[in-house]
């Protein structure tokens, strides 16, 4: 079992009306509501954790769980409302303004009880107080006997507090036992430098696998001993939202299968079993990002992929 920690909203995409006209359309999203479905989609025992509104909006996102069989039963349904983001694709790279004064996302009143055998953390739920606080106290509680993760998908114009956000990550990494960054988002976070070098410093502060992301090359993961990297598959790119939260669902997928989600197993990862699960991750992607909008494939996707 995983249980996947952070936001979920609705996603105001561009598109356009037969009479040509601009438009937006509702769809459910968020970065850590993505990963979730695609790890139910990809056949994980999976739940899911964030403070959903009690509106129809909120059935929106509870149906779309349910659809990838994916157990919401740990979100509670709050008389608040729903974060809403609008989207922006410019050669087909998404920017975001987001709507979230007041929401359940940000107002959950607590954490639940755990009985997973990992937990996955992330984006834009991580930033100021109220889940952000709640998130991180469950990530270092939880981190001394289950296996973590996190992927801060790092949102600037989100950030009103950068030191206290910095922090927070810093602290939250500090715990983790799988670190994924985009490129972008590790040189945000550490500063200038060569990539591997800096990659190499979160394992040398206690991480067990850290998968640093370069779009449209592909992934390289790092470990005390092994260094893997896995060339992106070829795709059609219709747009980017959701790739990377589906190459999370596919990494933590992939690591599952391989029986790897436990403490003594994710601090001793082999080569085979690291590149297995990469390739699972970019494989997911590919599919998501030859499609519209942030739809992670399901497993008979995957195997029709292979054949």
């Amino acid at each position: 079992m995983i249980l996947t920690c952070g936001e979920a909203l609705i996603d105001m995409l561009p598109r356009e009306t037969t009479e040509g006209e601009a438009a937006f359309a509702p769809y459910p999203g968020g970065a850590v509501f993505n990963t979730a479905i695609g790890l139910g989609r990809l056949g994980v025992d999976t739940q899911f954790f964030c403070g959903m509104s009690s509106d129809f909006l909120g059935d929106v996102l509870r149906d779309a769980l349910e659809a990838s069989k994916v157990d919401h039963s740990p979100s509670p349904a709050m008389d608040a409302p729903c974060t809403v983001a609008f989207v922006k694709l410019v050669d087909g790279q998404a920017t975001y303004a987001f709507y979230d004064e007041n929401s359940a996302m940000r107002t959950v009143p607590g954490a639940p009880d755990v009985t997973a055998d990992a937990l996955f953390f992330g984006g834009i739920s991580l930033v100021g107080d109220g889940c952000g606080d709640i998130y991180e106290a469950m990530m270092l509680d939880q981190s001394a006997a289950r296996v973590t993760m996190i992927d801060p998908n790092v949102r600037p114009s989100f950030i009103r507090d950068e030191a206290a956000y910095r922090a927070r990550i810093t602290r939250m990494m500090g715990a983790a036992d799988v670190i994924k960054l985009s490129d972008e988002d590790l040189h945000w976070l550490e500063g200038d430098g060569d990539l591997a070098a800096l990659a190499r410093g979160l394992v040398a502060k206690g991480a067990k696998l850290v998968c640093i992301t370069e779009g449209a090359k592909g992934v390289t993961g790092y470990t005390a001993d092994h260094t893997v990297f896995v060339a992106a598959e070829k795709a059609q790119v219709v747009d980017t939202v959701g790739a990377g939260d589906t190459f999370n669902a596919g990494l933590l997928a992939g690591l599952d299968r391989a029986g790897c989600l436990t403490k003594a197993r994710i601090a001793s990862l082999g080569d085979g079993e690291i590149r297995d699960a990469l390739t699972l991750g970019v494989k997911a992607a590919a599919i998501t990002v030859s499609r519209a909008g942030a739809n992670p494939p399901w497993s008979h996707e995957m195997e029709a992929d292979e054949v």
